[in-house]
């Protein structure tokens, strides 16, 4: 029997949803002209996080260790979606190289020069001993925040199954031109100061987009809390001892602010830790400098004497983890145990 012509074909209808799925589809007008991927790989999430395809010459990148050879070190340009480069053995110290292995590691992340880009056979030099200090600073600034613009765009694309590299031609690689890095266009874009303009008034993409990565930006980018710490030694053995201590300590926490409180806490006499937290670093650590000026300035008076241990700095969770640890510890070896007390007659 003959097959009805106007019968639907399922095969052909489920080829064609392969076919479909299996590639990506160019956005029409409905998409504001960006790319739509329906395929599951998720290829379309990579990309460079500047314009240029490959670094300039002398410029200095952060390559993530790959593995290692007799020639040298091959890495990943963490910057140019992961192309590949090599640190030449030569290139790895200005010191005589004992065991190569202890200058680099495989999986770290290293902060290197570009001494040679060759485009047509993907051979792209690098070298670690030619950086500075200052270099390290500065490209860990720089990736940083590139990376962090990455996970706005990459959150985005995702979400809306769209081209990465579509995002950054549209928006992200203009905003690095207009303003130095596209970081400090959205720093911009969520400031509370009324006089300072939107950049996004001069990206051409709809309006619904620049509402939803501004609100992404703001929460991605919210400033965090940061916790500023010195330790210091504060001793009295004139008459007034403890109580000027106490009234010493006092005078430094009144010099905290509503927003900035100043904690002080006992580590072991004579030890102190002195600690607040802030938005911006700067200040806290002006804020704990004032606080420690007010308290030498109290116990001076008094005949004692202020030692600061660690002048004020940001501290990582680790610090403060081990802090608590040591002042746990120390809490634990001063209570008292069976034994101590004293034997009933």
């Amino acid at each position: 029997m003959a097959d009805d012509p106007n019968k639907p074909d399922d095969k052909k209808d489920e080829a064609d949803k392969v076919v479909m799925s299996q590639a990506p589809l160019l956005g029409p007008e409905e998409n504001g002209g960006f790319r739509l991927y329906l395929n599951d790989d998720r290829k379309n999430l990579n990309c460079r996080f500047y314009e240029n395809q490959y670094p300039e010459i002398e410029s200095v990148v952060m390559v993530n260790v790959r593995s290692i050879a007799d020639m040298g070190a091959y890495v990943s340009l963490l910057e140019y979606n992961n192309i590949e480069g090599m640190i030449l053995l030569s290139e790895l110290s200005r010191r005589r190289i004992r065991s190569i292995h202890r200058l680099i590691r495989v999986n770290r992340n290293e902060v290197v020069m570009v001494l040679r880009v060759d485009k047509e056979k993907g051979y792209i030099d690098l070298s670690k001993r030619r950086v500075s200090p200052e270099d390290v600073a500065a490209c860990e600034e720089r990736f940083n925040k590139a990376k962090a613009v990455h996970g706005v765009f990459r959150h985005v694309a995702e979400r809306r199954k769209w081209f990465l590299e579509d995002l950054y031609e549209r928006i992200g690689w203009p905003l690095y031109k207009k303003y130095g890095h596209a970081y400090d266009a959205f720093r911009l874009a969520i400031s509370e100061d009324k006089n300072v303009g939107d950049p996004f008034d001069d990206v051409d993409v709809p309006d619904d987009l620049k509402e939803e990565i501004k609100t992404y930006i703001s929460r991605r980018l919210a400033p965090q809390p940061i916790k500023i710490r010195s330790d210091i030694e504060v001793s009295c053995f004139t008459y007034e001892g403890i109580d000027a201590i106490r009234e010493a300590l006092f005078a430094g926490m009144a010099v905290g602010t509503q927003n900035s409180q100043i904690k002080i806490k006992l580590i072991a006499p004579p030890i102190y830790v002195v600690s607040t937290t802030t938005l911006e670093k700067e200040a806290g650590i002006t804020l704990l400098n004032n606080c420690i000026d007010a308290i030498r300035e109290k116990i001076s008076l008094k005949g004692g004497k202020i030692d600061v241990k660690m002048a004020p700095k940001a501290v990582s969770i680790k610090e403060e983890t081990e802090l608590q640890a040591m002042m746990e510890r120390l809490a634990l070896e001063n209570e008292e145990v069976d034994g101590d007390a004293p034997e009933d007659e």
